[in-house]
Order: structure tokens, then C-alpha cells, then sequence
């Protein structure tokens, strides 16, 4: 009997074995769920006032935190956990990452996470670039390498952080806003925090809920 000769074993191209970070925009559009997505930075007690509010009105937030901002006030990340809502990365000093190498990105994402992990015990499972809605080739590799599988981006940006009154705010959300979206906001704002009680009453007049980017995506 001939012996058939096993197939050479080839490695897998690098390319194949090295998957860059899922870039989450929206999540499912059959669903009546959004995400709200705060970036972590700001006057903690509106911070607090923004959970609160949450809370109250049965929503879960998602929070990109800021390392320098937990450094200033680390009580805040068990409080973002302890409320049942999700916590992740926004870099560590909220600067250009785009405008960074690899390896300067990559510093940026391991010291934010860092503080995650000594805080929380876990560097969480949401990285989101800082100063972009979307993040370069480079930025995306450096999550990788810092141990992020999501790298979360939004649909609907509140332009919250132009402080254009509530009114403006709500209107900016639930003007663009549909099941599935993702929704930047920020802490830090009194706008946010006087537009979140309504924003959530709009929202659950159209049957949408407000769930943490987890629940959302998956």
C-alpha cells in the first residue's frame, strides 16, 4: 500500500492570525436598543448627577473614562461599575491619537488601562480613541496590543460638548437617533445633565431603551 505523504504545514500569514479590533459604530438595527456613550472626564459631581439620572429612569450608560480624570477622582470608576453600567478606555490624557505613532498610542492606552485594572481589576472590554470619531490603522493596532477587541466609534453625536443648551442637545440626538445607534455625550456639561431626563423620556416614547454598549453589541 502507498503511503499518501502528510500536506506540508504552512503557517498562517501573519495577516490572518493578527485581527484588528472590531470598529463598533452602531450596534444591531432590528433591536429597540440604544447606547449612551460618555466620555469620562469633567466636574464629578455632574458625573454623579448623569449616573443618578440614569438610574432613576431604569438606563445603563457606557463611560470611556479618561486616565487622568480617574486619577483626580478614583472613587468614580467602582461608582460607574457599582451602578451597573459599563466602563472603558479613553486614553490617558485626552490628546490627538491620531496624531500619534504606534507606540505613543499604544502608551496612551496601556496607562489609562492601567488605572482601569488597578481600580477595577479589569481594563474593561471598551476602548474609544480621543479628539475622533473614528481611529487611524496605527491607533486600532495599538488597542489590539493593549488588549481591546472593540475599538467603539457612534452614530449620533450630541455636540454636547459645544454647550448649545439642552433643547439644542436633545434635539441633536433624537433628530439622528434609531435603534441600534451609539451616542456620544459627555460628562462635564450642565447641558448633559439638564437634556438627560428628557432625551430618556423621548427615547422610551419610541420604545427605545437605553442599554450599555455590552447588551447592545452583543
Amino acid at each position: 500500500m502507498d503511503l499518501v505523504p502528510a500536506p506540508e504545514h504552512r503557517p498562517e500569514p501573519l495577516l490572518l492570525r493578527l485581527r484588528l479590533p472590531f470598529r463598533d459604530t452602531h450596534g444591531p438595527r432590528d433591536r429597540p436598543r440604544v447606547a449612551l456613550t460618555f466620555h469620562g472626564q469633567g466636574d464629578p459631581a455632574l458625573a454623579r448627577t448623569l449616573l443618578g439620572q440614569a438610574e432613576k429612569a431604569g438606563a445603563r450608560v457606557t463611560v470611556l473614562a479618561v486616565g487622568s480624570w480617574l486619577d483626580q477622582h478614583p472613587d468614580l470608576a467602582r461608582r460607574v461599575l457599582d451602578g451597573g453600567h459599563d466602563l472603558g478606555n479613553h486614553t490617558q490624557r485626552h490628546i490627538d491619537v491620531n496624531a500619534m505613532t504606534e507606540t505613543e498610542a499604544l502608551a496612551e492606552i496601556e496607562a489609562c488601562a492601567t488605572r482601569l485594572r488597578r481600580l477595577t481589576g479589569s481594563i474593561g472590554t471598551w476602548f474609544r480613541p480621543s479628539r475622533t470619531q473614528h481611529a487611524a490603522p496605527a491607533v486600532l493596532r495599538a488597542a489590539q496590543r493593549a488588549g481591546y477587541p472593540h475599538v467603539l466609534s457612534y452614530d449620533v453625536d450630541s455636540l454636547d460638548f459645544t454647550s448649545p443648551g439642552a433643547t439644542a442637545v436633545v434635539r441633536n440626538v433624537t433628530g439622528s437617533v434609531r435603534a441600534g445607534s451609539v451616542v456620544s455625550l459627555h460628562f462635564g456639561y450642565p447641558d448633559t445633565a439638564a437634556a438627560l431626563p428628557l432625551l430618556l423620556a423621548d427615547l422610551d416614547r419610541r420604545g427605545l431603551r437605553a442599554v450599555t454598549t455590552t447588551e447592545l453589541l452583543t
